[in-house]
């Protein structure tokens, strides 16, 4: 007989098991923690030394072990401390695409103590200079696109640089890695508590410029250890997650500076000894070929490239027998994408996280049938996280009811460097406000319908994005759909969608007008629709850049058909 979640949860977390939770008091705040987690992440990237010469990370070509990873590890560290004289708490900033050399920073970063500074790929240099002064940050870790971008800011501010995989000659004053870095030297050690700075993540700045969420080795330990735990909760409750002999490869198709690239994927294939399958950048088709090749079995990304990815026009050509998850987090995915992965993945099934930033990527999640039976729902939590639903004054709402999201556990960041007033918006009592509106089922499955400041207010009803975007992903001819409010004089803000559709089919705003009537209600059919030939444009996570969009039709510069 299967537990319920409630029963299966308390099981999995119970006194004796691996995911035993107990009290503690964490920055000041009483809540549970997982009693066997490891003390900080240099424990973690110990253990991985245990797995000695099996292959850890693929990446175009070239096969790196956990020795070959933890030799790098170990020589990066003893260079930043003996070297550089970067010490406990010191910021170092990690600034280059998805190399091993990536990996290999970050673990010997936070295993001295120090805090790993994650800089975004696609930054201008204004950016970079922004990010290198905010953060302090005394070593730039880069490649050579990066270091072209990054030098200017780092001699002006006296930062000592190191550049990875950069053919021919240095700027002065650079350092070239692979004369760092000279495997051989033996790793410094440190006295981390857990509850000391591990990582800066720079959330995107939709407005104004962007905050580094700041998470304690704690805080990432927890996340990864819930996204186990809640594998167990799953199989004790009679819903298993999909299985099957391979071992566990996961396929890393987006940035590591992205926090889902960071945690469940990078650093939990690094604490459980999985092989990790680097992509140079996102393709479809390649990563298609790497499935095959590599006995790929977990796919963890944005909904749009899991579209991608099954909607291929040679999906069919390759083996994708191994997979037995395809998902990821980020926004809610629409239901015609969840059925399309049921029916694509025959081993496995589609699945859903709802994280962010600011819960080091975990949060409710969705697997299975349950996600087939609830396909615009992002799932249930397990303890340590709890979540709630409040209204503007931060009282709970009852079940069904819509309000702002709120969560609470060990996972939060601690909060955004440099910005109390920012930290104490977002964090209350412990509590995180994510920003997004949701409502809660009686069954505590959570339906995130969209972000706060995204939200239509439309002539005072309100619009979710995310529901209309559902309806208009029904439409066998559209490939991508971003809906977004824009203003107008008498409604106050008007529905705006933007489409990209499949490649050769035929496609207008009155094809869209006649499919959305009668399926939602006629406030929230779009009045103003972009029908581009071009991809929708996307930032580095993946997710539709929706204000520039918006932007782009007030000033006119898409071809827009009104109703």
């Amino acid at each position: 007989m299967s537990l319920t979640w409630d029963e299966a949860t308390a099981q999995v977390t119970g006194p004796g098991q691996v995911f035993e939770l107990v009290d503690a008091t964490v920055l000041g705040v009483p809540m549970q923690v997982f009693k066997n987690a490891p003390p900080h992440l240099g424990a973690v990237f110990a253990g991985a030394r245990s797995h000695g010469d099996k292959t850890f990370i693929v990446f175009e070509g070239e096969e790196w072990s956990f020795s070959r990873t933890m030799a790098e590890v170990d020589a990066l560290a003893a260079a930043l401390v003996g070297r550089y004289g970067v010490r406990k708490g010191d910021r170092v900033a990690v600034a280059m695409r998805n190399y091993p050399e990536w990996i290999v920073a970050f673990a010997a970063i936070t295993s001295i103590g120090a805090v790993s500074v994650s800089m975004n790929s696609w930054w201008t240099e204004d950016e970079m200079d922004f990010a290198i002064d905010d953060s302090g940050c005394t070593v730039y870790l880069c490649d050579d696109q990066r270091l072209a971008v990054g030098i200017g800011p780092c001699r002006r501010r006296g930062v000592r640089v190191v550049a990875a995989r950069t053919p021919g000659d240095l700027p002065d004053g650079v350092d070239r890695w692979s004369d760092v870095v000279v495997p051989g030297a033996a790793h410094p050690g440190a006295d981390i508590h857990p509850d000391d700075d591990a990582t800066i993540l720079y959330t995107s700045g939709t407005t104004g410029r962007p905050k580094g969420a700041v998470s304690t080795h704690r805080a990432i330990i927890s996340s990864i250890m819930a996204f186990s735990a809640r594998q167990l909760v799953l199989s004790a409750s009679g819903k298993p997650p999909a299985g099957g002999d391979l071992p566990t490869t996961f396929i890393l198709i987006v940035p590591l500076f992205h926090v889902t690239g960071c945690v469940p994927v990078m650093l939990t294939s690094f604490m459980l000894g999985f092989k990790l399958v680097v992509m140079y950048k996102w393709d479809p088709e390649k990563a298609l070929e790497a499935i095959e090749r590599h006995q790929v079995t977990n796919f963890v990304g944005v909904p749009t490239q899991s579209w991608d990815l099954v909607n291929s026009p040679n999906f069919a050509k390759f083996d994708t027998s191994s997979l037995r998850a395809v998902g990821g987090g980020g926004a809610p995915a629409p239901t015609a994408l969840v059925n399309r992965v049921a029916k694509s993945v025959t081993k496995g099934g589609p699945n859903l996280g709802y994280g962010m930033t600011e819960t080091n990527a975990f949060g409710p999640g969705i697997s299975g049938p349950e996600y087939l039976e609830r396909p615009t729902s992002t799932g249930r939590a397990i303890l340590p996280m709890r979540v709630e639903v409040r209204d503007p004054e931060g009282r709970p709402l009852p079940h069904g009811q819509a309000g702002e999201i709120w969560f609470f556990g060990p996972m939060l960041i601690k909060g955004y460097w440099n910005r109390p007033e920012a930290t104490a918006e977002t964090i209350v009592d412990g509590w995180l406000r994510s920003g997004d509106i949701g409502r809660m089922d009686e069954e505590g499955f959570v339906y995130v319908e969209d972000r706060v400041k995204d939200m239509i207010l439309r002539a005072g009803e309100n619009v979710y994005g995310a529901e209309v975007e559902h309806a208009i992903y029904e439409h066998p001819a559209v490939h991508e759909a971003a809906v977004f409010g824009v203003p107008h004089e008498r409604l106050g803000e008007e529905v705006a969608v933007a489409i990209h559709p499949y490649e050769g089919v035929p496609f207008s705003a009155d094809d869209l007008w006649g499919f959305l009537d009668g399926r939602i209600a006629p406030f929230k059919v779009p009045t103003k629709v972009v029908v581009t030939a071009e991809p929708l444009p996307r930032n580095a996570a993946g997710k539709f850049l929706k204000r520039e969009l918006q932007q782009r039709v007030v000033k006119g510069e898409l071809a827009v058909e009104s109703r």
